[in-house]
């Protein structure tokens, strides 16, 4: 439902324009009230329903930074309110304008859904729709799916063993898939492909836990931890959260603030990879400074994960071990 002020954003957006939050704060409070507290919480509504959008990731970095998107007024000790500043809140930076009115017919929402999907993910499975959150699921997007495959736009087939038969796939993906099937026939127990001698040009990746490159808890489940109950931790899709990938095996999950991680191999080839990309990401400025407390559920002091960490450059403090940019 719009309140006046959120209809008065509306109004002010109204010429297709972008513009600037005392702007915006101007010409809303010409014909409301409001300050810039409720401005804050009128224009991310409008956000997460869909009317408004940005020119800048930076508000959406400072709300999710602050676990709030509303602005929360700074009072001075004997306090008094801080004065508006010229640019308004950090969480509503940039420049805002409406975005174009929601398709109205829902055979061509569906269709542009499952274009979205395919272009993300690459092959659309099941588990991919789910962690999508999709109104009315997998249901919802595979007549679209289906129509795709029978005009040309996509393949169905049996790409990925263990992920269903329902999967949907570009023919670029398909054939990089193909690129980078082994030579040779896997042998009979899977197993023995983890026993041969690592390669020296391991690769280690770096990624949002919610990025839709990181297959755990949507296409694949999260490995299980012997130390889960015991431990309490959890790893989940969660803002803030990082994993780290070697080869594609989930090896590290990063907690938001980085203060606790949680390990899924405890050999020293897995883990320095992945301890070293992490690492380069602090460098990189990705991350910040990092101050790693815990790992699986005890003191990262009396973790095997602490010698891989000094090895990557984090220095021990009294909190835990620490890198900065």
């Amino acid at each position: 439902t719009l309140t006046p002020v959120h209809q008065a954003v509306l109004d002010a957006l109204g010429d297709g324009g972008a513009h600037f939050f005392r702007t915006l704060s101007d010409r809303v409070n010409a014909d409301v009230t409001a300050g810039d507290a409720d401005l804050v919480t009128a224009v991310w509504d409008l956000v997460w329903s869909g009317h408004l959008t940005n020119d800048t990731m930076a508000p959406l970095r400072a709300a999710l930074g602050s676990g709030r998107p509303t602005h929360r007024s700074r009072t001075t000790r004997r306090g008094r309110p801080v004065l508006p500043s010229r640019t308004g809140p950090p969480t509503v930076a940039g420049r805002w304008w409406p975005l174009p009115a929601r398709e109205a017919t829902a055979t061509l929402r569906s269709h542009a859904l499952a274009e979205a999907l395919l272009e993300r993910y690459g092959i659309v499975i099941r588990g991919a729709v789910a962690a999508e959150r999709t109104p009315g699921g997998f249901s919802a997007v595979y007549p679209v799916l289906r129509a795709f495959e029978e005009t040309g736009r996509c393949r169905r087939g049996y790409f990925v063993e263990g992920l269903g038969a329902a999967q949907f796939a570009l023919p670029g993906a398909v054939d990089r898939l193909r690129a980078l099937r082994p030579s040779s026939a896997p042998p009979d127990d899977i197993s023995a492909l983890w026993e041969t001698p690592r390669r020296p040009d391991v690769r280690a990746l770096v990624l949002a836990a919610a990025d839709p490159a990181n297959p755990y808890g949507a296409a694949l489940p999260w490995p299980g931890r012997d130390d889960e109950v015991a431990s309490g931790h959890k790893p989940g899709r969660k803002a803030g959260a990082l994993v780290v990938l070697v080869e594609g095996r989930l090896v590290l999950y990063v907690e938001r603030g980085g203060r606790t991680l949680l390990t899924w191999d405890d050999d020293p080839d897995v883990l320095q990879p992945a301890v070293d990309a992490l690492a380069l990401a602090v460098r990189e400025g990705a991350l910040g400074k990092l101050t790693v407390e815990r790992a699986d559920g005890e003191s990262i002091n009396d973790s095997p994960l602490a010698a891989a960490l000094e090895s990557a450059g984090f220095h021990p403090t009294p909190r835990g071990l620490r890198l900065r940019t």
